[in-house]
């Protein structure tokens, strides 16, 4: 379990630290062995307005601009997708993306973290980029369905990986218990996946 829970952890850090250093180099990865000096001491268990331990930072601030990047993304469905079932589909994700940042957000408040994008111009796992956002807007219907489905299956597989590893590595009750939600969510949300000829690809 122990091992389980440190694989876990690795996972987790190296995917939202697989940005690298950026080049201006301001955003180094936190070491585990160094909280902050704002953190409290390390046998002291983590109170729900207590600066988070890396992995759940790590977490939080990949999460929040995933679903941000795809909340971007689905937006365009509305006047862009060519299915009306792929329509309703991406207004039903759009709604429940929202959600989860109306839950993320004041994670990241309550840890002490900025609502900024650390990872804005990485080319994360299952993160919209801006290039995929560019590029969804230059095509429509049929073109742009298969291209919708295709990014938000990435980002749905992705996110719930990481998801997965905060519940299993993560130290914070409340980070846990939305990290458990949002794996949940993606089982129900992949079944949901529309089907299109061709595939999604």
């Amino acid at each position: 379990m122990k091992a389980a829970r440190s694989t876990a952890a690795l996972v987790l850090l190296l995917l939202a630290a697989g940005c690298a250093a950026p080049a201006d180099g301001n955003h180094p990865p936190a070491p585990a062995s160094a909280p902050p000096a704002s953190a409290p001491p390390a046998s002291a268990p983590p109170a729900s307005g207590a600066p988070a331990d890396p992995t759940d930072a790590a977490w939080v601030q990949l999460m929040t601009p995933m679903n941000e990047q795809a909340v971007a993304l689905l937006s365009l469905a509305v006047d862009r997708a060519g299915d009306a079932g792929v329509r309703r589909w991406a207004a039903g994700l759009l709604a429940s993306q929202n959600g989860e940042l109306a839950r993320l957000r004041p994670l990241l408040a309550r840890m002490g973290l900025p609502d900024t994008n650390v990872h804005e111009g990485h080319d994360m796992p299952g993160m919209v980029t801006a290039d995929d956002l560019a590029r969804a807007r230059t095509v429509k219907d049929a073109a742009f369905d298969r291209f919708l489905v295709a990014q938000l299956e990435d980002h749905l597989r992705q996110s719930a990986e990481v998801s997965r590893s905060e519940t299993e590595a993560g130290t914070r009750p409340d980070a846990k218990r939305l990290a458990a939600d949002l794996v949940a969510a993606r089982r129900t949300e992949l079944d949901r996946l529309p089907a299109l000829p061709g595939g999604s690809g």
